[in-house]
C-alpha cells in the first residue's frame, strides 16, 4: 500500500501581509497530480490544514477543492487537526465524509480508533492522534499526572499499541503532530511550549511502522520510520534554502517497505537583496528576482523616503524591508527621559528625524518644523 505523507498546508496563510491561496491553491493542486501519477491509496495530513482555527471562507474553499482533487485523482485522505487548527470544527460531519474517503481524526476518544485500509497482505490501521494541549488532554485521557506534551503523547501511544495487540499481523501508521527531539525548527512555527519544555523523545513512537508527523515545518528524518514532510509553502525567509516536499511511504508485507521524498514545485521562490536603493532600483542584475517574494535591506547612509514603494514600483513582490546603514546607526542608545531632559521641542523634534533616518532636517524641514509646533502651542493656549 502506498502513502503520501504531507503536513502544515496552512491555507489561509500570509506571507508579511501578502495573501498566499495561489500559492497554495498550485502547490496543493499538484498533490493531486502526484496522487494519479504515483498510484497513491491514502494521502496522510498530519495537522494544520488551515493556518487559523476559524479560517475565512476562501481558505476553506481553496482547502476543499484540494480535498476534492486529491480524492477523484483516486487516493482516501487520513486527516488529523494540528495547533493552528479547531478539531471541533474540522471534524464536523465527520462520519459522513468518512463514507466519501476522507477520514478526520479529531477527537481524543478515538485516538485508538484506526481507519482500516486492506491490500494483498490484509490491514493496514491508520492512527490520527489529534495535536493534544497537554492540561486538558490528559484529563481527557485520564491520566491527570501526566506532564507536558511527552505525558500525553506516552498514554496516547499506549493505548494505540494496546489496540494494535488485538489485531494480529497488523501493519500500523501513526499521525501526530508535536515536537520529536532532534527536529530543526524555523521561524514560521507557533511555539506549542508548555512550561519551557515542548519536545518529545521519538522513543514515544515506538512499536509502529512508520509514524507521519507534523509541525516543523523543513522535511526531516529523524529515523526510518519517523519523519517530517513539512509544509508545502515556505512561510519565512528562513525557509528560503529548503526545498519543499513529502514522503511517498509504501507499507510491504512486513512492514515499512521504502520511503522516497518528492520535491514539491515553488509557485513564488523566495530571495533576499542588500544594497544602496538606487542600486536595487536600476541594477540590471537583479531582474531575476522580479517575481519572487523578496525582503530587502537597504544601506543608505540617510534613510530613503518611501523606500517600499519605490521597491515595490520594481519589485512587485516585495514584502519586507530593513534599513542597516554602511557603518551602523550613529551614537549609542539613550533612556527617553535622558535624551529629552534640557531640550527645546525644537531640538528634540531635529533629533528625531536625524536618529529615524540619518540625516537632520534640511531648512524647508525645519521651517515646518518651527511653523507646526507654533500652531500646536497656540491651540494649547486657546485650551
Amino acid at each position: 500500500m502506498r502513502f503520501l505523507h504531507t503536513s502544515d498546508w496552512h491555507v489561509g496563510r500570509t506571507f508579511h501581509g501578502a495573501d498566499l491561496l495561489a500559492e497554495q491553491e498550485a502547490v496543493l493542486g499538484h498533490l493531486a497530480a502526484l496522487v494519479a501519477g504515483e498510484a497513491i491509496d491514502v494521502v496522510l495530513v498530519a495537522g494544520d490544514i488551515y493556518d487559523r482555527a476559524v479560517p475565512s471562507a476562501e481558505a476553506v474553499r481553496v482547502a476543499t477543492q484540494a480535498v476534492a482533487r486529491i480524492r477523484a485523482a483516486g487516493a482516501q485522505l487520513v486527516v488529523t487537526p494540528g495547533n493552528h487548527d479547531s478539531a471541533p470544527r474540522l471534524g464536523a460531519f465527520a462520519e459522513f465524509a468518512a463514507a466519501g474517503g476522507l477520514h478526520l481524526r479529531t477527537t481524543v476518544a478515538g485516538l485508538a480508533e484506526p481507519v482500516l485500509f486492506e491490500d494483498a497482505h490484509g490491514p493496514v490501521a491508520v492512527y490520527g492522534i489529534p495535536y493534544l494541549e497537554p492540561e486538558p488532554a490528559r484529563h481527557a485521557l485520564g491520566v491527570p499526572a501526566a506532564r507536558g506534551h511527552t505525558g500525553v503523547l506516552t498514554e496516547a501511544m499506549r493505548r494505540i499499541r494496546a489496540d494494535l495487540e488485538t489485531r494480529p499481523g497488523a501493519r500500523s501508521v501513526v499521525l501526530a503532530h508535536a515536537f520529536v527531539t532532534g527536529g530543526e525548527p524555523t521561524d514560521s512555527e507557533r511555539t506549542i511550549a508548555v512550561g519551557g519544555v515542548e519536545q518529545v523523545p521519538g522513543s514515544v513512537f515506538d512499536g509502529v511502522d512508520y509514524v507521519a508527523l507534523g509541525h516543523l515545518h523543513g522535511p526531516q528524518t529523524l529515523a526510518g520510520h519517523l519523519r517530517y514532510s513539512g509544509s508545502p509553502l515556505a512561510y519565512s525567509f528562513s525557509e528560503a534554502r529548503q526545498r519543499k516536499s513529502v514522503w511517498l511511504v509504501d507499507v510491504g508485507e512486513h512492514g515499512l517497505a521504502e520511503v522516497r521524498r518528492h520535491e514539491l514545485p515553488v509557485p513564488r521562490p523566495l530571495a533576499t537583496l542588500e544594497g544602496a536603493i538606487d542600486d536595487l532600483l536600476a541594477n540590471p542584475d537583479h531582474d531575476r528576482y522580479l517575481g519572487h517574494f523578496l525582503s530587502v535591506t537597504v544601506t543608505d547612509r540617510v534613510r530613503p523616503v518611501d523606500a517600499m514603494r519605490r521597491l515595490r514600483e520594481r519589485f512587485p513582490y516585495a514584502v519586507h524591508l530593513e534599513w542597516e546603514p554602511v557603518g551602523g546607526h550613529a551614537g549609542a542608545p539613550l533612556r527617553y527621559s535622558d535624551a529629552v531632559r534640557g531640550r527645546s521641542d525644537i531640538e528634540v523634534s531635529r533629533s528625531f528625524l536625524d536618529d529615524c533616518r540619518g540625516a537632520p532636517p534640511t531648512e524647508r524641514e525645519e521651517r515646518l518644523l518651527f511653523e507646526a509646533l507654533e500652531a500646536a502651542d497656540r491651540g494649547a493656549l486657546a485650551k
